[in-house]
């Protein structure tokens, strides 16, 4: 409600850039769509991007979410984020920051949304277990992983693979987080799947992602940042107190315990979180309307060939997010508990890729048929061990919790 009042004291320095539709001249729109990979017949209810966002909430890849690690593994309490909510509150400031700058709030949450399907089990533990296993062959990486859910992976349409999502989000997929390559620079040493699918669509991958997809990059920065705050005071590794030091959340706790003498801390941190979301919103809304005006974008390609991100936080936020990640890092990420965990973790990863990679009897019916169709330009063993990383990056923490016990009976170690 606040940020809405200070839009209205002001004027709007985009207000030449609305359309008659009500989005902006740099929005995309879904009537003008580059299309699918396989052409489908159009929806008689929903728009193209509400399409794609329905089919990323209905896979299974984004009902696993749920027990999968954002922080803490899923058994450590029942109130920490997981993976799931993560990419719900992600979501959500996505389309808070693209109502406020007149862009497709339903591409914006598409991107939110599917932002993390490739995560492996225990977060980046589980992912670094699994990329050490990989490096021999042909790597892996979690947003290469998101790209071959949506591409390959979810298996629900009888005409194709994947969920055939529109090329504007799978472009935000790409490049939420800037151009892939540089400009002239050959696609010789991409990710596994996006140099498969160079071939299949023409992403730009040297140019900057849509507005859409900017505001669903920095939406997770903000998220995160925010939520592992909460997270880490609700766990007791640190206390509203430990936070004075830090620049604008040390100023913000100091303001909410004048404006609520008598509130107890663990009511009062919900308000000091809320109060240090809301100010890193208002900055990359100011920010960002501020570099929009710059460029003066009369169209979509206009934001791709732009030579910076038009969705970004001020010099001084940038300052305040470096002391909150630093501190967090420090005091949540690297704890005594956490890293013990993480320990026991990531030997799961790596037992089990090791049982699979060694007995393919082990693995479920489906893997050993895929691991037999070895396509056209792989190696026999590249593709057996991308079939093994496929299987346990599709795992929750609790299925590769058990897949192990049931292995290596190792399971009440991590009670």
């Amino acid at each position: 409600m606040a940020i809405a009042q200070t839009w209205e004291k002001h004027p709007d320095p985009l207000k030449d850039l609305i359309c008659e539709d009500g989005k902006a001249t740099y929005a995309c729109r879904p009537e003008t769509t580059r299309g699918r990979i396989f052409e489908e017949p159009v929806s008689k209810t929903r728009s193209d991007f509400q399409r794609d966002r329905d089919r990323i909430i209905h896979s299974n890849a984004f009902r696993r979410l749920k027990h999968k690690t954002q922080v803490f593994v899923y058994h450590e309490g029942d109130h920490y984020r997981s993976r799931l909510t993560h990419s719900i509150e992600v979501a959500q400031v996505a389309r808070s920051l693209a109502r406020s700058i007149n862009i497709d709030e339903d591409l914006a949450e598409t991107c939110a949304l599917a932002h993390d399907l490739g995560h492996t089990p225990f977060a980046h533990v589980g992912e670094d277990a699994l990329k050490e296993c990989m490096e021999p062959y042909r790597g892996f990486e979690h947003n290469d992983q998101t790209l071959r859910v949506v591409t390959k992976l979810e298996k629900r349409y009888p005409r194709f693979d994947g969920l055939n999502l529109t090329w504007e989000s799978l472009e935000g997929l790409v490049k939420h987080n800037g151009p892939v390559l540089s400009w002239g620079m050959k696609p010789t040493n991409l990710e596994v799947t996006l140099n498969e699918l160079k071939d299949q669509s023409d992403l730009k991958l040297e140019t900057y992602a849509s507005v859409e997809a900017q505001v669903a990059g920095i939406a997770d920065d903000i998220a995160y940042n925010s939520h592992d705050l909460d997270d880490g005071i609700a766990a007791g590794f640190f206390t509203l107190d430990d936070l004075l030091h830090l620049p604008m959340v040390g100023d913000i706790v100091r303001d909410k315990r004048k404006e609520f003498p008598d509130c107890p801390d663990e009511r009062l941190r919900h308000e000091v979180i809320r109060e240090v979301m809301g100010h890193i919103v208002l900055d990359v809304m100011k920010e960002s309307r501020k570099r929009i005006a710059a460029l003066n974008p009369k169209s979509v390609e206009d934001v791709r060939n732009a030579n910076h991100q038009l969705i970004a936080f001020s010099e001084e936020m940038i300052g305040y997010d470096k002391a909150l990640r630093s501190f967090l890092w420090e005091n949540f990420y690297i704890n005594q508990r956490l890293s013990r965990i993480r320990l026991s973790v990531f030997k799961v990863v790596q037992d089990l890729f090791k049982a699979f990679f060694e007995n393919e009897r082990c693995l479920p019916v489906e893997c050993r048929v895929q691991m037999a169709e070895v396509p056209e330009g792989w190696r026999e063993v590249d593709w057996r061990a991308r079939t093994i990383a496929d299987y346990i990056a599709s795992m929750t923490d609790r299925k590769a919790l058990l897949e192990h016990r049931e292995m290596f009976d190792t399971y009440q170690a991590l009670r």
